[in-house]
Order: C-alpha cells, then structure tokens, then sequence
C-alpha cells in the first residue's frame, strides 16, 4: 500500500522524485467543461470549488480533488498510499496523449482532506462509482497503483456497470503475500512515527498541498491500520466482470508468483494461449510482469504507461 518505512528513513524511490521535479504534464491540461465522454460536461455540472488546475467534488461526504488532463475516452488515475496523483508525474503525459485522465487525491492524501472514516478500499471504491456518476461519465477505464490498484479492483468489483477496462498495478490479494521484512516496516506506520518523517519527502508533499496540514499523523494512523487489517480479495478478483489487467514489478512488495496467482483467479495461466488467443482468459483479462522495476518506482515507468495503454487500447475483449 505505502512505501516501506523506518525511523527516520523511507526506502520508497517514488518519493524522492515527486518533490524534487514538478509533476510533468501540467501542460496537457485541459479545463473542466471539455469533452469527458460521449456528451460534454460543463462547470455547472461539477462542485465549483476549485483548486489551482483541479476542482472538488462532493461525493459520499468526502470533497474529493480531481483533475483532468489530455483528451479521449475517460480515465481515471488512482495512486498509492501516502502519495497523490503527483507520483504519476512521469507517465501522466504518454496517458494523456490517448485519453482524458481523470487524476483522484484519494481520502485523506493530497489536496483532499480526510474525514471521519477509515480508509476501507471499499468505501474509496464508492467514491470513485460515486465521482463516475457526479461526472455522468460513461464507463471508463479504472486504473490504479499499491492503494489505488486496490480501489480499481473494488470499484469493478462492487460497480461493474460503471466501468469499462481496469488496470490494477502492485495490489496484493492477501497481507501474508507481502514478503515478512515488509509486514515488519509496516507495522512501524502509525501516528508516532509522525516526528521522524518530517524530513522525507513524501511528508513534504503532503505538507505542501493538504488542505490540512497536521492531519498527517491521522494518515498514519488510518494507514497503518489499513495494512494491519487480515483481508483476503480472492472472491472479490475471481468474481471481476471487466476486462482487467494485473500489473507487478518484477521485484515488488510481493513475489511475482502472487500476481501469477492472481492472474489465475481470472482464468489466466491455465492453457496454451492457442495460435489464435483461443486459450486466452474469455473475460479478456491479461498480466504484465514488468522487468527492471520494483514498487517505488513502478508507477512512473514508461512500461507502466506502455502496457496500460497497450490493454486499454488495443487488446480485444
């Protein structure tokens, strides 16, 4: 869900660079009232609070930050814990350039504040079926990194009508997936470790762009809590009724062999492909293995880009 943290350390790479450099493709932007389906979306429709290029929507009781970038068939961009859309920075870009992102500041992250709730992927699920509704959007595309490849999986699994192609990157189906060094750092993320993070970059993100500065170690909390919750999604993937792709990196939070895994609970891995894709899952769902990377850096390679826009746009159902 997060990157890995010690005292006074973070080994997630990710963080690094989303302070470092402005969040590129700030250029591709285009203004709430463009063309974000069939039909056309205008100011009136949308919470008309507004925050530099983005806006707010009020949706489940929570004034969730948006923004939109590029133009197509919509998109919506989920991040990971204790990020924002910024982590998606370096890719933004080779999305936009096919589809009308639609970028989300998850509950609590980024420029949208928290609420009395706990971070529940379902419940952020319903915030994005929600937001899909509020922008009478027609079925777009779900795609998700960590936390957010969490809340793609829900959102198509609890609201299939809503969405059309899901792309789920670094989600693991079960905490005893995660290698053990890994469960250990995550059981270091609570409020306390608040005061050792104050020089990370990932705290300087949240420091710059929250609506509420000091909420940050209520994010802790509400993090680690999320992580030390037993979960198990298997009935969840098995049941998906969208086409969805799995996406790992090949040294991520979690062995290769767990994504294979759940590549396999959507009928994947089980057959000869056949010369014609016969064999290929019949729900059109599909896995990617990315070489060279690992979860901290994932979401900003251009091989996510590629393989992404390779399954939404090219793959036959």
């Amino acid at each position: 869900m997060v990157a890995s943290l010690r005292p006074g350390t973070v080994t997630g790479g990710v963080y690094d660079r989303l302070v470092a450099r402005p969040a590129a493709g700030r250029e591709a932007h285009h203004p709430i009232g463009e063309d974000l389906r069939s039909g056309t979306v205008t100011n009136s429709d949308l919470t008309t609070e507004a925050h530099g290029h983005g806006r707010y929507a009020e949706v489940n009781g929570v004034n969730l930050y948006f923004e939109t970038h590029g133009a197509g068939r919509p998109l919506i961009l989920l991040h990971g814990g204790l990020g924002s859309g910024e982590m998606f920075g370096p890719t933004l870009p080779a999305l936009a350039e096919r589809h009308q992102v639609i970028l989300v500041d998850l509950q609590g992250h980024g420029r949208t504040a928290d609420i009395d709730r706990p971070l529940d992927v379902r419940l952020l699920a319903d915030d994005v079926a929600a937001l899909i509704d509020h922008l009478g959007l027609d079925r777009p595309d779900v795609v998700g990194y960590s936390l957010g490849g969490w809340v793609a999986l829900h959102t198509g699994a609890r609201h299939p009508a809503k969405v059309g192609r899901l792309v789920a990157a670094s989600a693991n189906l079960r905490p005893d997936a995660i290698y053990p060094e890994m469960r250990a750092q995550q059981g270091q993320v609570n409020a306390a470790a608040a005061e050792f993070l104050t020089d990370t970059p990932m705290y300087q993100l949240y420091r710059r762009v929250a609506p509420r500065p000091d909420d940050f170690p209520k994010l802790l909390d509400k993090i680690g809590q999320a992580m030390a919750a037993d979960f198990d999604f298997t009935e969840e993937v098995r049941g998906l009724q969208v086409p969805t792709l799995i996406v790992a990196a090949d040294a991520d939070m979690a062995p290769p062999s767990h994504y294979v895994e759940v590549f396999e609970l959507l009928d994947g891995g089980r057959r000869d492909g056949g010369w014609m894709g016969e064999g290929r899952p019949k729900g059109g769902h599909a896995l990617a293995i990315l070489p060279g990377l690992t979860h901290y850096n994932l979401a900003e390679s251009p091989l996510f880009a590629a393989v992404t826009l390779s399954f939404l746009d090219d793959q036959p159902s």
